[in-house]
């Protein structure tokens, strides 16, 4: 129980900065922000975090609570790739929706300059599982090419939506991060599709 407690806590402080970052800008928003729209208390957000600028590197996390919503909801019967292309669009409009382009530059930023840990490479992510776990399907079901592992697949896809967010972030968001993404995604995909010959 106390675990569970503990990680209530945590997201509760993570969820509420970046609704308030997204809201009211980082700059604008303070420590003392964060702790009252999280109900939580001063003592509870310096046991997790040193200060505001160690939430920049949660996003990850806001992102796989988006996945364990997407979990719920999205549609078992689908294929592998509609899931996979369910879960693109559904990320990159909740990233379009609630996260502003300069949020996102400065994580993107810090993960370039990272020494240590990574946060958007970590496998232990929900988003890392949920692919592999989508992919390992989609290959037992003749939906994916089998010429290549789940890993080789996942890190493939992991790349190509990390590229197109470095890419809106770079152009300053003068496109729709979602439009763009739901036209190309479906080409890229295709180089992982079993064709209906058996052959990749």
């Amino acid at each position: 129980m106390p675990k569970k407690s503990a990680r209530n806590t945590k997201g509760r402080i993570i969820a509420a900065a970046w609704k308030l970052f997204y809201e009211q800008g980082y700059d604008h928003t303070s420590i003392e922000d964060i702790i009252y729209e999280s109900e939580t208390s001063r003592g509870s957000f310096y046991h997790y975090f040193r200060g505001k600028d160690a939430l920049l590197g949660t996003l990850s996390n806001v992102f796989d609570e988006q996945y364990a919503v997407l979990m719920e909801t999205m549609n078992p019967d689908l294929s592998a790739m509609e899931k996979l292309m369910y879960l693109n669009h559904e990320l990159f409009a909740m990233i379009e929706d609630r996260v502003s382009i300069d949020l996102l530059s400065r994580l993107l930023a810090t993960q370039l300059l990272a020494r240590g840990e990574k946060h958007l490479l970590d496998r232990s992510r929900l988003y890392f599982k949920l692919l592999r776990q989508t992919v390992v399907e989609g290959q037992k079901a003749e939906q994916l090419r089998q010429d290549m592992t789940a890993n080789e697949i996942v890190k493939g896809y992991a790349l190509w939506e990390r590229a197109l967010l470095y890419d809106w972030c770079l152009c300053e968001g003068d496109y729709s991060l979602v439009d763009y993404s739901d036209k190309m995604t479906p080409s890229f995909l295709k180089t992982y599709a079993l064709s209906t010959e058996g052959h990749p």
